[in-house]
Formats: C-alpha cells, structure tokens, sequence
C-alpha cells in the first residue's frame, strides 16, 4: 500500500500571478482543475510541464505600489485643478528630474518602492544614481550574489571613473561589446545582455541566444559543454579570436549566474521613478496614499508620519470636514489622517458622515453633527472614539468641552429625529434654528481642559500612536544626555548601540529552560523597536516595565528575519528615575520670600513625603528676598527619587519655572 501512494500528488498550489494561454481550447494540451462551484480553472501541470506542452505562462504581479500610484494620482489632480491645471498623465513625467535624483542622492527613499530598506539607502549612497539606467541597474545590483561577488564594488568605481571601464574586461575586450555593456559601465548585469552577446559575437538568432541564457541559469556541464562549442564556432565563423572568444565566454558564463532580467528590473526601476518623482514634487498626496495602505499596520504608520515632519509635512488629526475613509490633504497641502484609521469607527459611520457632509455641507459643531448624520449608523461609543482621536476638534474649543456636551448632543439629536418623525419640523423650524444660533457650548465652557497626556492618551486609544505630540518631548532634553542616536537611525552592529525609547508594548513568555524573558516594544517618535530581555535582567527589572515608561536600552542591534525589521538584544536597561538619580546632582526649587508662608511649606512637605528615597537626589531651595539670594539644601532624610510624579507634584506648588532637574 505504501509503495502505491509513493510519489502521487498530495495537494495542488495555485501562482498567484500566473496565466496561462494557449491558441485553442487549454484541454487541448493539458488537464484541468476547478473547485466545487466550477471556478478557479487551474492546468494540472506544472510550470516545467507546461512549457513541454507547448503552452505560455505569463507572471502578472499585482503590485500594491500601483495602487499607493492611483491614489496618489487622484489627490494630486484636485490640487493640481485648484490651481487651474489640467490632470497629471504619470506616463509623460520627465525621467531626467534634477530634483528627484537629488533626493535619491540623499538616500530619502523612505515609501519609495524597492528603495526604502537601510541596505538599499546605503548602496544609494556608494552608487549615487543619476540616470533611469542606474535606478534600473539598482534593482538588479541590490541581491546577494551581485553583493558577494564583488560586482556592486566593481560597478560603482567604474560609475564613478575609480577604476577602467572596459567591454567586459582590461585584458580581454571587443569593439562590438561597446553597445551592449556600456549602460552598466562595462558589467554584464543582465540577462539580456548574455543573449546580446551571444547575437554579436556568434551570429546566435534570439532563440539560440535564449536557450543559452537557460542553459547558464541551470549550469548543467554537458549541456554548457554543447554551448560553449556552438559560441565557439559562431564566433570563428565571424572572425573572432579563438582565445578572446573563450575567455568572454568564460566571464559570461560567470556572471550569468548573477544576471537580472532587465525588463524586470526596468518595469520595478520606473515604478521606483515614479514613486520617487511623487514623492519628490507631491509629498503630501504621495505621503497620504502610501499611510492609507498600511492603515492596518501600525509599525508602519509610525515611521511614515515621522518621514512627514522630515519633509516638512503637518499630519492633522482625522477631521469629519475634510477626510473620508482614507489619508488625504486639505487645501493647504496638510495630511489628513484617515477616518478609517480610528479604532471603533467602520465604514458604516464613516459612510453616514461623508453623506451628510456632501449633502449639508462642512459641520458647524458637535450638535450639527449629531443632528445630521443617520444615528442608526453612529452610536455613542463611536461619537467618543471621533472626539478622543481629534476629528470632531473643528467642531468646538477643545476635546474636554466636546466629550462633557456629548451626551446633550445625542439627546438633541434624537429630539430632532423624533420631531421630523412626528412631522414637527415645519411648526417649531424657527425656534430650532434661534436654539442653534446661540452658542451650543455655553454651559461645558468651565470645563478643564484635558492634559497633554490625557490627549495623547486618547489619540494612542483610538489611533493606535500619539499625533499631536508624543510623552518622550517632555523627556527629550534630558535624553540628550544620555543617547545620542534614535531609533531610525539603529543599524545591524555587533558594538553595542544606546537609545531611549517609550514602553508601548509588553510581552513575555518562558524560554526552553523556563525562564521568564520579555520583549518590550519601544517608541521614540521616529520609529519603533522590539527589545528583549532575558532571566536575570528581567527579573531585576520585572516592576519597572509597564507600558507608558521611558527606558534607555543599550544593547546589541541585529536583524529580524521574521519581521524585516531590527531587534535588540538588552544587556542594559536604565528606567528614567534611575538614570536621574545616577547622573543627576539634585532638585532645585525657586522660592520667592514673598510667598513662603505655612500652607506652603506644608504642600512642599506633602509633594516630597510620597518620594523620599535615601539613595535619591537632594533637594535644593533657592531663596531669594528683596534683599539677598540664598541657597538651602535639605537634610539628607528629604532626598527623594526624581520621578515624573514628584516634578509634576512640585511644579502643581512653585510652576513650571520654578522646578529644575539639575544634572552633573
């Protein structure tokens, strides 16, 4: 029974991209496979078959970057048309663009398909492209075996008139060679160039020249032994020496195993272009259809909206006056963030919001936005998320008095719809409309307004990252004294490499031994990292990992093969208090002699108590009186622990000014 079931097909895979065609009926030449309803025809054969058979598969890739494209396409065209030109044709752009080349010099490739990974943005810099052809010749370079055979070097120095350019080398070279390597300097780059040079050397016909490109490719030595006398022979019959033709055959056969099909390389090299030119004259429509295809990705979004403010770009909160489901730009050229993007909000209140807008026009305020859009599609716990994300921040002062009138903007709105129901509209119009005219926020006015971090924490709810601001500003002198580099700029290195970054993320699980070791997702604003943290440390460490908590990681960067990204391996982890308490020199206070009286310093007693720490920082008054200037340093059994929570404590008694972190 075994042997029967030895060898037999045990499942069918499908090539995403592949089509076959056939100049009759497909069954004239092979089987057929579809599903259970008839759909889904499929050859049996595989692609070596198939070719027996006499058939042509084609690979058609759909590529996301035509879509980021399209997008972008449609926002540019209504800019374009506010300024009174026609639609931009993506097809007719120049390909010789100074300032796009400019910015490929600078390696600001970041969203530009197949340039943006740190080991392309560094062969950009070695190879400096100023051409389609060497744009071209960077996607066929940048692959392991052009990067360990020294080609990528030798290419490079002959761009750059570091070394001889020859055709295809010093010692053996040929006129009619010139033509077909002098685009790439000389290097048999190509795949087409082999058949190019089998055609002008040996008289082969473009079939022969095709089969002997297959035949490097598959490196067979009795059928390279057949080719290599056929070149010969070709070769003599044109008058070409015996031993030239050998050694270029020899070279060929040499880098033929590294040759890269031009037409695709040329099909990915002008997409490249294209996505470069965009980017490069329309940062804001490329910027904002790049982000709506990665809505879904968060790890992604984070450095996009950074490469925003490298540009020069504001990114606004989503704004129910302007956006729709997707990334877009206001008139004045700001990327809206995408409505779709909010947790808590799908296409159905996003469809109901844009209906009404089109229909009314832009809101006027939170209670003209209830009263509008169909509240069978909008709930109170979607109204929420639109306030916390900084949509509806057009529509009144501030989130604070947006989120305490919420519950009288649903209850408004709900009277509305029973009226229209009820057929009441007519009679009490204007007494509605003397009722919207007055100001609708009259009585949520005394509200306090939300803290920073109460704001970015909501946007961190409903967006998954912090817009408007991010937690590590307020820490970002000081981490100038302790890192110097971010998290953007982190590369493969086995010294050990320093940054600070943001706890956004904790995981843990047990290792094969059954230590508990974690992995600590930090963000600093211009990108995100996963650092792990294994047995002791992670022990010592286990009550200072929670989410919100700057750490400053040092630690051994490498590649992630899974993620296409970088990790970091921890060897040391300093919290922020520690890092204050081990660099800093104490806490100083400002005291005005006019102000100090009992109830002040009881709130001083009570800010320090909560914090006293016998291995912290002293605390140091600056006294100061009409007539004199005085510094007091308190009893060592005041020092305290320079946390986040005593600096905002003593800053609620004496300001903003009056508080400093001193350092060494």
């Amino acid at each position: 029974m075994a042997i029967k079931l030895e060898g037999i097909t045990r499942g069918t895979g499908k090539h995403a991209g592949g089509v076959v065609i056939a100049p009759t009926k497909l069954t004239d030449f092979a089987p057929l496979l579809c599903d259970e309803e008839g759909n889904g025809l499929v050859v049996q054969f595989d692609k070596n078959d198939i070719e027996e058979a006499g058939l042509v598969k084609f690979d058609f890739l759909g590529l996301r970057t035509l879509t980021i494209i399209d997008w972008a396409l449609e926002m540019v065209d209504k800019v374009r048309a506010a300024a009174g030109q026609g639609p931009l044709n993506i097809d007719t752009i120049p390909l010789d663009d100074a300032p796009t080349f400019e910015m490929l010099k600078r390696a600001e490739t970041t969203a530009v398909f197949q340039l943006e990974s740190r080991g392309m943005k560094e062969l950009i810099k070695r190879l400096l492209p100023d051409s389609l052809e060497d744009m071209i010749a960077l996607v066929a370079l940048f692959r392991p075996g052009p990067l360990q055979s020294g080609m990528v070097d030798d290419f490079i120095n002959r761009k750059h008139a570091r070394a001889e350019i020859s055709y295809p080398h010093p010692d053996y070279q040929h006129e009619l060679l010139k033509p077909v390597l002098e685009p790439t300097y000389g290097i048999i780059l190509y795949q087409e160039q082999v058949m190019q040079i089998a055609q002008v050397l040996a008289g082969y016909s473009l079939g022969q020249a095709d089969m002997l490109r297959r035949a490097m490719g598959k490196k067979k030595p009795e059928e390279m032994a057949k080719q290599r006398a056929g070149f010969m022979e070709g070769c003599a019959a044109n008058g070409i020496d015996k031993e030239l033709a050998g050694n270029i055959f020899d070279l060929v056969e040499k880098f033929a195993g590294y040759g890269f099909n031009k037409s695709h390389s040329a099909a990915y090299g002008l997409v490249s272009y294209q996505t470069a030119w965009l980017k490069s004259h329309y940062p804001g429509p490329f910027m904002a259809a790049v982000m709506s295809t990665e809505m879904d990705n968060l790890d992604k979004v984070v450095p996009l909206i950074e490469e925003c403010r490298h540009l020069g770009l504001t990114v606004t909160p989503p704004d129910v006056n302007v956006g729709g489901y997707k990334f877009t730009v206001d008139i004045e050229a700001r990327v809206v963030y995408g409505l779709g993007a909010i947790r808590g909000v799908g296409e159905g209140p996003i469809g109901a919001i844009v209906e009404a807008r089109e229909a009314g026009g832009p809101f006027t305020d939170l209670f003209d936005f209830c009263r509008r859009v169909d509240p069978r599609r909008m709930n109170k716990r979607t109204l929420e998320a639109l306030i916390r994300s900084g949509a509806l921040d057009n529509l009144g002062p501030n989130r604070a008095v947006l989120s305490a009138a919420m519950e009288a903007a649903l209850k408004a709105a709900a009277q509305t719809q029973t009226n229209q129901n009820l057929g009441m509209v007519d009679m009490f119009g204007e007494a509605f409309a003397d009722e919207a005219e007055a100001d609708p926020y009259e009585a949520y006015r005394q509200v306090r307004e939300w803290t920073d971090k109460e704001r970015l924490a909501g946007e961190k709810e409903t967006l998954g990252l912090y817009l408007t601001g991010h937690p590590i500003d307020e820490y970002e002198q000081e981490l100038k004294r302790f890192v110097s580099t971010r998290i953007s700029d982190l590369k493969p290195s086995r010294e050990p490499q320093r940054v600070a970054g943001l706890v956004v993320g904790v995981r843990t699980m047990k290792s094969k031994r059954g230590d508990t070791m974690a992995f600590l997702t930090l963000d600093d604003r211009t990108g995100r990292i996963e650092a792990s943290l294994f047995g002791e440390m992670f022990e010592a460490l286990r009550g200072q990992l929670d989410t919100e908590q700057v750490l400053i990681v040092e630690g051994e960067v490498s590649s992630d093969d899974y993620s296409g990204g970088l990790r970091l391996r921890g060897k040391e982890i300093t919290p922020m208090v520690a890092a204050r308490s081990r660099y800093g020199e104490a806490v100083e206070l400002s005291l005005d002699g006019g102000r100090v009286n009992g109830r002040l310093v009881d709130n001083l007693r009570d800010s320090l108590s909560p914090h006293c720490d016998a291995s912290g920082l002293p605390v140091r008054l600056r006294y100061r009186n009409g007539e004199a200037v005085g510094w007091l340093e308190l009893d060592a059994q005041w020092r305290v622990a320079p946390s986040d929570e005593l600096m905002i404590a003593l800053r609620e008694v004496e300001g903003q000014d009056g508080v400093r972190l001193k350092y060494r």
